[in-house]
């Protein structure tokens, strides 16, 4: 049984009825590569797809994927890794009691069970491994732990995983292993990727083979850190950072299977806007800023433009004398420069691009920061240096047209918004009552809010039709997941690629979402809402 869903106007979940099921499906669709199709997801019974509407369409991939023949699609075919693992966790004795066996057996059937990587998701390099020996099936912890070590080898569900960095966790950890899961220099990144078969072997008992390099699917390759080379004389040094100052660009897609979100500017129109100015490629490196005042000393001459939120620009020169800038306009640093961003107005962050683009080491082909994948850049403090590259090799000539984005309304504090909605894939986890209240109750952004995610607190909670949580399914940018306490998160680019708590409906403009600071109220309303309200003459002046 197959069945379609909208996750946005860019995606669609296809569910399957088991993970065997989802995992042919993945495979299937992997051979066929149908157009239009720019990126898969698996989960557990899911497999979120990203197309390119101005090449196909959510009903022309129903129809095509309706008929596939998925049953023959091979599975862990051509990729195999070994996996050297201490067997001494923690909750290996509790392990065996649950499942009713000695812990000998435990790790005996670990290891000669037949293990392929499902899906990922979690962290970039954490794979979900489902094996074909029935006896696993282990409990969460139920109390998670707040730091797992890396390496560690655990079980949760029917699955297996090694953590490949330190952080929370709440899977029985039943040993370790030197294993490196992320490595930015191998090709590819993930050592676990969808359809890789995996064995694991016990370290004490592998010593003929300790003179392989550990877990070594394929010969590493170098992957450059750099974009382009900086100049000596071009560069910015940090005075203040406000509350967060990031390098981002447009992202890093195509990463998924292996764990990794695009991330990339939060309001990407507003990225692109300022490169145009200074006459930089639409994709350079800027800075992007959220709340506090930020403050940058200027080395060397260039061409700067700020766009995103509203605020004071201003540029003190050397001579004390203050220059006074607009929103979307491009103009002059001079070497000695202090620029200045004072606290934001209207929206919530802004971008920054100097003539040149800024120069930082890349991961995956991207100099954004993804502050939940820890991919990229990290955030910038007071007297960091960030590089520039040479504005004479810059590929535009600056614009000195009309200004960028100049036009456009963002919200204040206390601001009423309407944002439009899809929904789907899980509206049917709740009640009319729950998709009533969603669409006519406002929403007001709390302070806890970053790029991961909005949470927004409301009157009424969202009433579920459905208790518990789902099998973890693919998530993207702009959809609204709804924990149990019914108050839904909006998801940022940097949110986190698969979850199991429902996701109601999507947002469709995520660059006014993340143009949202904390206070502002939100109204959500369907596309056909919104387009009986455009057509409606009482409106008409």
């Amino acid at each position: 049984m197959t069945v379609f869903r909208t996750a946005s106007r860019r995606h669609l979940l296809v569910e399957s009825a088991d993970l065997a099921a989802s995992m042919q499906l993945n495979h299937a669709l992997e051979t066929a590569a149908l157009p239009g199709v720019v990126e898969l997801v698996p989960a557990a019974r899911t497999v979120l797809i990203r197309f390119d509407p101005a090449r196909t369409s959510a009903p022309a991939l129903e129809e095509a994927i309706s008929g596939l023949d998925v049953t023959d699609s091979a599975t862990g075919s051509g990729r195999t890794v070994t996996i050297d693992v201490r067997y001494d966790g923690e909750d290996l004795a509790e392990v065996a009691d649950l499942l009713g066996v000695s812990p000998a057996e435990v790790v005996a059937r670990h290891q000669r069970a037949r293990w392929e990587v499902a899906f990922s998701g979690f962290a970039p390099g954490f794979g979900y491994l489902a094996g074909d020996d029935p006896l696993f099936d282990v409990p969460r912890r139920s109390s998670p732990r707040t730091r797992v070590p890396v390496g560690a080898v655990g079980l949760a569900g029917e699955f297996t995983g090694v953590y490949p960095r330190a952080s929370p966790g709440g899977w029985q950890l039943i040993g370790h292993t030197d294993a490196i899961l992320w490595d930015l220099d191998r090709q590819p990144p993930a050592l676990f990727v969808p359809g890789t078969i995996v064995t694991f072997v016990d370290a004490g008992r592998a010593s003929a083979r300790a003179a392989e390099a550990p877990a070594s699917a394929e010969a590493p390759s170098s992957e450059e850190t750099s974009a382009a080379e900086s100049s000596a004389s071009h560069f910015l040094t940090v005075i203040e950072p406000g509350l967060q100052l990031l390098i981002e660009d447009l992202g890093r897609p195509g990463f998924a299977s292996m764990g990794a979100s695009s991330a990339g500017a939060a309001d990407r129109s507003a990225l692109v806007d300022a490169n145009r100015l200074v006459g930089n490629a639409e994709s350079a490196a800027v800075l992007e800023s959220f709340g506090g005042r930020v403050s940058l000393r200027v080395t060397g001459d260039g061409v700067a433009a700020v766009t995103g939120a509203g605020g004071p620009i201003t540029v003190t020169a050397a001579d004390t004398t203050v220059f006074r800038h607009r929103l979307g306009e491009a103009f002059s640093l001079v070497d000695g420069d202090i620029l200045e961003l004072g606290p934001t107005e209207t929206g919530a962050r802004r971008y920054l691009a100097v003539r040149g683009g800024i120069i930082a080491d890349t991961a995956l082909g991207s100099a954004s920061a993804d502050t939940l994948a820890h991919l990229g850049p990290a955030a910038l403090t007071a007297g960091d240096t960030i590089d520039l590259g040479d504005p004479v090799t810059a590929p535009h000539l600056v614009d000195p047209g009309p200004r960028l984005g100049a036009d456009r309304v963002l919200p204040a504090p206390g601001d009423l918004v309407e944002l439009t909605v899809a929904l789907g894939p899980r509206d049917d986890w709740f009640t009319s009552a729950g998709i009533d209240t969603l669409l006519t109750q406002e929403w007001t952004v709390t302070h806890e809010s970053d790029r991961v995610g909005l949470r927004l607190a409301g009157e009424v909670p969202l009433e579920r039709a459905r208790t518990g949580e789902l099998p973890s399914e693919g998530a993207v940018t702009g959809a609204l997941q709804v924990p149990p306490n019914g108050q839904p998160v909006l998801f940022g680019p940097d949110h986190p690629l698969t979850g199991g708590y429902p996701i109601i409906a999507s947002v469709d403009d995520t660059d006014l979402a993340a143009q949202l600071p904390p206070g502002v109220r939100i109204r959500f309303r369907t596309a056909a809402a919104a387009d009986s309200t455009s057509s409606d003459p009482s409106d008409e002046s």
